[in-house]
């Protein structure tokens, strides 16, 4: 039997979270009171140019924003998430809201048994089976490379068989013995149960069938979804997307990324994941500023301000609202290319990553950009608050704000400073000089893509523009929307078209959400989907894989300690998510903070003698 000690614990950490007061283990979101209503449409904004755009539950690189998930999580049930434990307190991997109940491990954790809810269907009335999870596997298997959340050694490498043992059990003989924390945490999350009898043709109009079990049928098949998943206008006409297992089905997708939910009737999951609303609008915005001109007039119901304007949160109180930062578990960075073919050979060298983390003034970016609503990233392991995977070492600042110490990391290494701009003097690759790849006089000039629409973004790059001219680093900063600044910052090689790019940014809301398990495999092994900078270092390698293997915990702190030293990225302030304020009639609205959201828990609520 698995031991969720190492998971709880952790759940127990991140429920600190969100700032809420506990009684009883139950958390309190809110103002209390008042009679419960069924019915009604809740609106709810979603973050700056957070455009949805995929509902494919397997979404390539670039795809993987947290506000698609998240909308993919209500039409489709998860096998296992991080869900809020309301009897217990703190996050667990299996729910109400969860298809999978609590899997075993056995075979010295070789092998993992997922047992499924029993009773659950799809809207056309077919039972949820152990074979749509198969399904999802087979597609997996056959097209991980266009798989975001793929990984080298990962999921779906790292399991042997893929066995069914009947129509509610599947296993997972594993290639070797696992951290059951760590697999539970990492892997399991990542399944999906697909609709095999509804999305199994190989060709539109064709055949419903088994294709799936080759690989060539499988890749027909995903080639198939993934094409109809790439038409964003048709989502809410296609009759692809109506088979659903959620509490909620779509009533509309607009190209402008404007998402609109309604009750599932055809629902057979638990009783207490039935929705109360009518309607739930997720209403995308461009800026922050457009967002809170809408919301003070109250054409959002959850919303959010720009923590610039927290001193104005008695405005929204006195109106009927209440104001509650939406803290996660997270981390923060910008984006090394190490394969730009401008400045690959620069990005390489670490002194120059040194110095250029020197010269991140993270804590008056917090204090004077963010208002104080941003703590530290100091490495791969989010620093607060504090949890066992954590090392003493972890919490202190390898690389505090000094620009004498950029500038002598710089000077010591061959570079000197003309016209503001640092040149190479000492080209070569000894001990003083500026290293492989770097030609003399070459500028250290880089250019960096990022997120629009987030006035402490903007401030923030011009900060970091600023702090690194001090040095005689040039930045120069590209500002796009979200989605272009993911789908323009995907791995690439020197050789290939568009990857020119130095560094990007994409964390106004954070970088990185983690699962229970803050371990890096997505992101700083080899080859890894989401390692968009294409990071490679055998011991980092080696390191995260022990994480994987290891339940020590001593694995994950030499994990931390060595990514926090080696810079894969550029470490930066991490905000919360983002400071929300949400009508006090809105209830049952809890901030899980890995940012996935639960609208068939909220409901309104009326003044007894009162019409709401």
């Amino acid at each position: 039997m698995r031991s969720l000690k190492a998971a709880a614990a952790a759940g127990l950490v991140l429920a600190l979270l969100t700032g809420c007061t506990r009684e009883g283990g139950r958390v309190d979101m809110g103002p209390t009171g008042g009679v419960p209503v069924e019915g009604g449409t809740a609106t709810m904004a979603l973050p700056p140019n957070a455009t949805p755009n995929w509902i494919f539950p397997i979404g390539p690189p670039g795809y993987g924003a947290s506000y698609n998930a998240g909308i993919q999580f209500l039409l489709f049930m998860p096998v296992y998430d991080a869900v809020l434990d309301k009897d217990k307190g703190g996050l667990t991997t299996h729910g109400p809201s969860t298809l999978g109940l609590k899997p075993t491990y056995s075979d010295g954790n070789k092998t993992v048994t997922v047992p499924l809810r029993k009773g659950v269907q799809w809207s056309d009335g077919k039972p949820v089976t152990a074979r749509d999870l198969e399904f999802w596997f087979n597609l997996l298997k056959a097209n991980k490379a266009n798989w975001g959340s793929y990984s080298v050694g990962t999921m779906p490498d790292n399991v042997k068989r893929f066995e069914t043992l009947d129509d509610h059990t599947v296993r997972l003989r594993l290639t070797r013995a696992y951290n059951p924390d760590w697999f539970t945490a990492n892997q399991l999350t990542l399944m999906r149960a697909l609709p095999q009898h509804a999305w199994g043709a190989q060709a539109d109009g064709g055949p419903i069938g088994d294709f799936d079990r080759t690989k060539k049928g499988a890749k027909a098949v995903f080639a198939r979804l993934t094409r109809h998943a790439k038409s964003l206008g048709s989502y809410g006409s296609d009759p692809l997307w109506k088979t659903v297992n959620g509490p909620w089905k779509l009533a509309g997708w607009r190209d402008s990324g404007q998402v609109t939910i309604v009750p599932n009737e055809k629902f057979t999951g638990p009783r207490s994941q039935r929705p109360h609303l009518d309607k739930v609008v997720f209403k995308p915005f461009t800026t922050a500023d457009s967002e809170y001109n809408v919301l003070r007039s109250g054409g959002v119901d959850y919303g959010y301000i720009p923590p610039s304007v927290m001193a104005q949160k008695g405005k929204f109180e006195d109106k009927g609202y209440r104001v509650d930062p939406w803290e996660g578990w997270a981390a923060t960075y910008i984006v090394y290319n190490f394969n730009s073919t401008h400045a690959g050979p620069l990005m390489r060298q670490l002194y120059i990553r040194r110095a250029m983390q020197h010269l991140v003034d993270q804590k008056a970016m917090s204090d004077v950009i963010w208002q104080g609503s941003a703590t530290p990233t100091l490495g791969p392991v989010p620093v607060t608050p504090k949890s066992q995977y954590l090392s003493k070492a972890m919490e202190r600042d390898r690389y505090p704000f000094s620009v004498a110490k950029a500038k002598s990391l710089l000077t010591s290494h061959g570079w000197r400073v003309d016209d503001g701009t640092a040149r190479c003097e000492r080209p070569g690759t000894g001990a003083d000089e500026c290293g492989a790849g770097i030609e003399e006089n070459d500028p250290l000039e880089l250019t960096l893509l990022s997120q629009s629409g987030s006035t402490e973004t903007t401030n923030m790059m011009q900060e970091l523009k600023s702090s690194l001219s001090k040095a005689g680093i040039d930045l120069t900063v590209r500002q796009q929307p979200l989605n272009s600044v993911l789908g323009n910052s995907v791995p690439c090689t020197a050789k290939d078209p568009g990857c020119d790019w130095d560094m990007s940014f994409f964390g106004t809301a954070g970088s990185w959400y983690y699962p229970l398990n803050p371990s890096g495999e997505q992101l700083f092994s080899t080859g890894a989907s989401a390692n968009f900078g294409n990071y490679s270092d055998k011991k980092a390698d080696r390191i995260i894989r022990a994480v994987q293997y290891s339940p020590d915990m001593k694995a994950v702190h030499a994990y931390g300690e060595y990514l926090a030293d080696q810079l894969p990225v550029m470490w930066m302030p991490n905000p919360a998510y983002q400071v929300s304020v949400i009508r006090n009639d809105l209830r049952g609205i809890e901030q899980n903070p890995t940012v996935t959201f639960a609208p068939q828990d909220w409901y309104y609520v009326k003044k007894k003698g009162a019409d709401k």
